[in-house]
């Protein structure tokens, strides 16, 4: 058992008490390391003004991550070197590569947003794969709002910087973290107050009975916002990350499974491997930064109505494995949302796994996620459809829904009603397609309001139809170069 946190800044082991790894990492950075360089927009993860990365041993080797340090949690950065702008030039004397392209470029005006845009760009510089290509660039700026500037220079900025070879990790980078790891389990704190991280299951569970109250967090991408905005008080945090074996991704010949607190980034490619729609879903899930913190159980643990996984993981047949002690059971992934903010889990209970069954050659899926803005930006409506198709009919439906409910949820009078739908008789659709808005009462938000999403609703089951009619994307979307080359067109 550990008593305090510990990572590497500015070369050397920083060691918390329980009530600073309870601070957000950006508060740590700035009243406590004076590392005033990284800022605070939102206090919400999405403008990504206080963009720091986090290198971290990684099956082996050193990654460098991009997270939102407003809302993570400092002890989250357990075990990682924290690197801000400040560290990619320490001296002033020589700028980093993307400091240097950004400022002949005229990629700054304000300033305000530039550290963490360089940040985020510092760590693409380090870990991605040449050639870098614009689509890639943008991806990567996608949590990073300027506000002045305009993309075009920052853009160009790292085009140019990413050009160079990539770069060797330090020798002393991997060194130092390989020394700083252990199998220990941490408790910062007494049972008044505390930060925890166990190491195994059973020392998990014993937590979670010993104090029912205690916030329970993961990526912390939804529960840091209860920190910043709702302000909610948290005296004792579990953090799940370094329990063993529950970030496990494995594939059988049957199957995909998940360990719940696998991050969307590290599940990214085997998720995405299952269908590109579902690909496409991931790419604009949040953010680069949001991804590498965000888990795969996290997002279903959740229980949002909006989350982007849910309908998705339920239209393509998902289960869910809930431990509490010894004993396990698995349903559904439908039957765990009861309703708005509610879930099927037992006091004591933790989502261990999600499991996938791999799709077949018949099976045609179709996932499309509607908002106000195309990247980081919450769903309105999210559309998830899978069906076999036996000749020119349907012979199975699952259609899911996430935003047309308080909770993420199927539409089972529909696909009772799809079956045997003749593909080639698209006249007689409209009563099929009018019978979803019966299905369910949406709410009317700052998003949108009730009777758009129905009809949305109703719009993308057509369009998932007449693509699996045979209809090419350039008459369903408006096709960008990313999903035509998923699409293989």
């Amino acid at each position: 058992m550990r008593s305090s946190v510990r990572f590497i800044r500015r070369g050397r082991i920083v060691e918390l008490s329980a009530a600073e790894a309870r601070m957000t990492l950006l508060d740590w950075l700035r009243l406590r390391d004076a590392a005033v360089g990284t800022k605070e927009g939102c206090a919400e993860g999405d403008c990504g003004a206080c963009t720091v990365i986090l290198a971290r041993m990684k099956q082996g080797r050193v990654v460098h991550e991009p997270v939102n340090a407003c809302i993570l949690l400092a002890g989250q950065a357990d075990g990682a070197e924290v690197l801000t702008v400040e560290d990619l030039s320490p001296t002033g004397a020589v700028h980093h590569p993307v400091q240097d392209a950004m400022l002949r470029l005229h990629g700054s005006q304000c300033g305000f947003c530039t550290p963490g845009i360089v940040m985020s760009l510092a760590a693409m510089h380090q870990d991605a794969p040449r050639p870098v290509s614009r689509q890639a660039v943008c991806d990567q700026l996608a949590g990073n709002l300027c506000r002045c500037t305009g993309y075009r220079p920052i853009v160009e900025a790292a085009l140019e910087a990413c050009a160079a070879p990539q770069p060797e990790v330090p020798a002393a980078r991997g060194v130092a973290l390989t020394a700083l790891r252990d199998e220990a389990a941490i408790f910062a704190g007494n049972d008044a107050a505390f930060f925890a991280a166990p190491r195994r299951e059973a020392e998990l569970f014993d937590l979670l009975a010993r104090y029912p109250d205690a916030l329970v967090v993961a990526g912390a991408t939804d529960a840091g916002l209860w920190l910043t905005k709702a302000l909610i008080a948290a005296p004792r945090v579990i953090w799940l990350a370094r329990v063993e074996g529950l970030d496990r991704i494995e594939r059988t010949r049957t199957a995909l499974s998940i360990g719940a607190t696998a991050t969307v980034a590290d599940a990214a490619r085997e998720l995405g491997s299952l269908a590109p729609d579902l690909a496409e879903v991931i790419r604009r899930f949040g953010s680069t930064q949001v991804r590498a913190s965000a888990t795969v159980g996290g997002n279903i643990a959740n229980a949002s109505p909006i989350g982007d996984l849910a309908p998705c993981l339920i239209a393509l047949g998902a289960t869910l494995e809930l431990a509490a002690g010894n004993a396990t059971r698995t349903l559904p992934l439908e039957d765990f949302f009861v309703a708005y903010k509610k879930q099927d889990r037992r006091p004591g209970e933790i989502v261990r796994r999600i499991s996938v069954p791999l799709p077949d050659v018949a099976m045609q899926f179709r996932a499309f996620k509607i908002t106000k803005r195309m990247d980081e930006d919450i769903s309105a409506v999210l559309g998830a459809f899978a069906f076999q198709v036996d000749g020119r009919r349907i012979a199975s439906a699952r259609v899911a829904f996430g935003g047309m409910a308080g909770i993420p949820a199927r539409a089972r009078t529909t696909e009772q009603r799809l079956l045997g739908l003749d593909l080639d008789a698209p006249p007689t659709w409209p009563p099929l397609l009018d019978c979803l808005a019966a299905e369910f009462k949406p709410l009317s938000d700052h998003r949108a309001s009730a009777e758009y999403r129905s009809l949305v609703a109703r719009n993308l089951l057509h369009k998932a139809l007449l693509e699996i009619a045979g209809a090419p994307l350039s008459s369903t979307r408006i096709v960008t170069h990313v999903e035509a080359a998923h699409a293989g067109e």
